[in-house]
């Protein structure tokens, strides 16, 4: 198969011809045409392609488009509401009009066999997104009355299965965990296809009502307390600590890279402050885009693959908050981790943590995302955040300075 398109500056188009080599697979014949029936609309084009429509069912792909990311601001909702009413038109296929159609797909297909899993036709939508080392095929399966069936994720190579194994066993651990107005996902499915790792889960219920802003402020907060204790807060010094000594090893195996030894640096000056530090679980990711605050109080919370235990209870408070301001609020990265220390008393005071010392919580999720991004080798693969030596080690290393003035 090939694209004969420009790619654009993000790389998407060229991850569109991946994607489509691994979904549907010889003898499966994926290509791009420009117009005609049937395959999936690629929205807005092939050549910046950000979504996978299919086509045969109007409700089928209003859905795709309504299900297709967490849309953040008044502008992205009633620009996915607009498409949305498009296609439940009719009037998507006419607008865009580059499709993706797969010949010969007569079996051993991805959808053919999640089609098996799920014993029920399931139409197929793929949001595309933009370079990450983590980055991996997400399915929406729909029914052709446009419900949602079920979410499948595919991890491809070594990281991203990992990712897929350790957030299928996060799923059913936290099946039966306290986690108080958190709702998640269950497994429907969890196994290998053409040596990959496959997960199938249960879709939530993202259409119902949300939750007024400021309730959703203060329900998200007590989901994220809920999170943080579920299995168990206990408050020890630092030094010497589990965490300190996890930490500390991640940082060695990033071996000879320069960021990893002004991590140590960072990590022992926090280490010789020996605060006490309130230990709970955490999410790993928490953004806006992974959760959903209801109007019946309950919190909808997906994508558990850096689910993790043992760390300083308010992790995710801190992603949360320095995650909206980069990618939401366009704070520059390096201002928004300054303000994340700086603002980390009050940001971490639901987690029992002392305020005294909280700068230094804030230090070390700073450290552990930095680890993260430089294990993962973020930059590489074209991420953002991914250069942590330019925005945030920065950051970290300036505060310290200052604390010890």
């Amino acid at each position: 198969m090939v694209f004969r398109v420009p790619p654009d500056g993000d790389g998407r188009s060229a991850y569109l011809g991946e994607l489509a080599g691994l979904i549907w697979p010889a003898p499966a014949e994926p290509a791009l045409r420009r117009g005609g029936r049937g395959g999936w609309v690629v929205v807005p084009s092939a050549a910046r392609p950000r979504l996978l429509v299919p086509t045969g069912s109007p409700r089928a792909a209003a859905s795709a488009v309504r299900h297709s990311t967490e849309a953040v601001g008044r502008k992205a909702k009633l620009v996915r509401q607009g498409l949305a009413t498009a296609f439940r038109l009719g009037l998507g296929p006419l607008v865009f009009r580059d499709r993706l159609v797969v010949e010969d797909a007569a079996g051993g297909t991805l959808d053919a066999h999640l089609a098996e899993v799920l014993g029920a036709p399931a139409l197929v939508s793929m949001h595309i997104g933009p370079a990450r080392a983590n980055r991996k095929p997400v399915l929406q399966l729909l029914g052709p009355d446009g419900r949602a069936l079920g979410y499948a994720k595919l991890g491809v190579d070594p990281l991203t299965r990992t990712l897929v194994d350790v957030e299928a066993a996060a799923l059913r651990r936290l099946a039966d965990l306290p986690l108080g107005p958190v709702t998640v996902a269950g497994v429907l499915h969890h196994g290998d296809w053409h040596g990959h790792a496959l997960l199938v889960q249960e879709a939530l219920p993202v259409r119902l009502p949300r939750a007024d802003p400021a309730a959703a402020e203060a329900a998200e907060r007590a989901a994220m307390v809920a999170v943080a204790g579920c299995l168990g807060v206990w408050r020890r010094s630092y030094a010497g600590s589990g965490h300190a000594a996890r930490l500390a090893e991640a940082i060695d195996d990033l071996g000879a890279r320069p960021e990893a030894g002004r991590l140590h640096a960072v990590l022992k000056t926090v280490a010789d402050a020996d605060p006490t530090v309130a230990f709970g679980a955490w999410h790993g990711d928490w953004n806006g885009g992974n959760s959903a605050a209801l109007a019946d109080g309950r919190v909808l919370v997906w994508d558990w693959e850096r689910f993790e235990g043992d760390v300083p209870a308010g992790y995710d408070a801190l992603h949360r908050a320095v995650q909206t301001a980069i990618g939401h609020d366009g704070v520059e990265p390096t201002a928004a981790a300054r303000a994340l220390i700086e603002g980390a008393a009050g940001t971490l005071a639901p987690f029992n943590q002392d305020g005294r010392d909280a700068d230094l919580v804030a230090v070390l999720y700073l450290v552990e995302l930095a680890a993260r991004y430089l294990r993962d080798r973020q930059a590489e693969a074209g991420a953002r955040l991914g250069h942590v030596d330019a925005w945030l080690l920065p950051a970290v290393e300036e505060h310290l300075a200052r604390r010890a003035r």
